[in-house]
């Protein structure tokens, strides 16, 4: 069972202060997306522990962080859970981006290649701006001033799932998006509004695995080939019959292709 640690009070209130680690050997860093936060992966973190240091931190705004302000940029969140491994003197590891989380590891990645020795970057794309999803940022951004975190998180949620509201692992989604303030979600639509990382990508050449839903109404397929195409040394593997949220929808074949994937010598 992982533990969650909330041991780095005394660090500047930037770096991830609440994290799930549990397992042994190499390290894999899991960031989750917006309105999210590290028990998302409980399963996935029992799953991989017997193999690996699975390190799952909470967003400075997000999970066991909601009562710190969220960053604006992307760059922000990403220096975050630099300082965060950095503090558990974590200097080479494995990372797991979801969604908006896809986008902090490209530029975790970007900043420190040498100490990344895979990517994943999991239902995401290198353009923050997030072209033909299910609705543009600003309709979210108007819409969240307007009805608040807790409808903003169920209204978005049920887009992350094949089976909307009814989906399998909805409901820890929604609790996990409620405990975020509207200033920190607001902050986080910026950060993802003024993040391009397509120039990135060409400089990002350790091993990497693109995952996707092949219903993801957040991600649509142009942003997946961008990765596709754009990065040095990748594999795709693509997750039928789910959405924006195919690690809860279907965790044995996502982990599976996870697994897979770690396995490479």
């Amino acid at each position: 069972m992982a533990a969650r640690s909330d041991a780095l009070s005394d660090l500047p209130i930037s770096v991830p202060q609440s994290y799930r680690r549990a397992g042994s050997g190499s390290p894999l860093v899991l960031v989750h997306g917006y309105l999210g936060g590290a028990d998302q992966w409980q399963d996935m973190i029992a799953h991989f522990a017997p193999g690996f240091d699975v390190i799952a931190p909470d967003l400075p705004g997000c999970g066991g962080n909601a009562g710190l302000q969220g960053p604006d940029r992307i760059g922000d969140f990403a220096h975050a859970v630099l300082a965060l491994l950095d503090e558990l003197g974590v200097t080479e590891f494995t990372l797991l981006g979801h969604s908006m989380g896809g986008m902090i590891v490209q530029e975790m990645a970007r900043l420190v290649p040498e100490r990344v020795t895979r990517l994943v970057l999991y239902g995401t794309g290198p353009l923050g701006m997030m072209p033909n999803r299910f609705e543009p940022i600003e309709t979210s951004r108007e819409r969240l001033r307007v009805d608040g975190v807790e409808k903003t998180i169920a209204r978005i949620g049920a887009t992350w799932f094949r089976e909307g509201a009814a989906g399998q692992g909805f409901d820890l989604v929604a609790a996990l998006g409620r405990q975020a303030s509207t200033a920190t979600a607001l902050a986080a639509l910026d950060a993802m509004a003024h993040w391009d990382g397509r120039a990135a990508l060409a400089e990002l050449g350790m091993p990497a695995l693109v995952i996707w839903g092949d219903g993801d109404r957040s991600y649509r397929w142009p942003q997946v080939q961008a990765l596709w195409e754009g990065l040095p040394d990748v594999r795709l593997a693509v997750v039928p019959g789910t959405a924006h949220a195919a690690h809860l929808e279907k965790p044995a074949l996502f982990n599976m292709l996870l697994a897979d994937f770690l396995s490479e010598a």
